[in-house]
């Protein structure tokens, strides 16, 4: 089974999502598919900044990450959101490392707008699976396609199979559409 992911780099939820998938990988016969959607791009012509991002700094990490897909594929998106991550106890690392870690060259830390339409693309891509009412990640897996979901710890091996198989049978229930927990925690990583 594939699963596809959008994600934006900057959202630490989704970061322990994605190493959610990760695991699930290890004890379900899932294949993940990487792809870049945006906050920035979720976000524009509010008259809020739910991001707290006035300077549009959120804009660099999903250029990197669209240069990344564009040029090199999932797999290499996939190995450069872990990298960027991996290499700082801080927010999220530096661009340039975390392509050298990931193998990449590190020239692409530099993409600016010239790959904002295919972050807007990208990010058209996944909000046509839920609609703009949601956020980052989405998930598109067996027919499903769900938002989240928002964890804070990362379950691993059986739990975190057992969380895949509740979320696919959820949310490929004809009519269903949300589901939320107590409020959720700082995310652990």
């Amino acid at each position: 089974m594939i699963a596809d992911i959008w994600f934006d780099p900057s959202c630490p939820y989704t970061w322990t999502t994605s190493r959610w998938l990760i695991e699930v990988t290890k004890v379900r016969p899932v294949e993940i598919r990487w792809h870049v959607m945006s906050l920035s791009v979720l976000n524009e012509g509010r008259d809020d900044d739910p991001e707290g991002d006035p300077e549009g700094y959120l804009w660099y990490p999903v250029r990197v990450c669209a240069a990344v897909a564009q040029k090199y594929g999932s797999e290499a998106l996939g190995r450069f959101y872990t990298e960027l991550w991996n290499g700082s106890d801080e927010w999220i690392g530096t661009f340039a490392p975390a392509l050298e870690r990931a193998g990449l060259p590190t020239e692409l830390a530099s993409a600016g707008p010239e790959y904002d339409d295919a972050v807007r693309a990208s990010h058209a891509e996944a909000m046509n699976h839920l609609g703009p009412h949601v956020g980052t990640p989405i998930i598109v897996a067996d027919g499903a396609a769900f938002f989240g979901p928002v964890i804070s710890k990362i379950p691993v091996g059986e739990p975190a199979g057992r969380l895949w198989d509740g979320t696919l049978l959820v949310a490929s229930t004809p009519g269903f559409h949300e589901l939320k927990g107590a409020v959720h925690a700082k995310p652990q990583r």
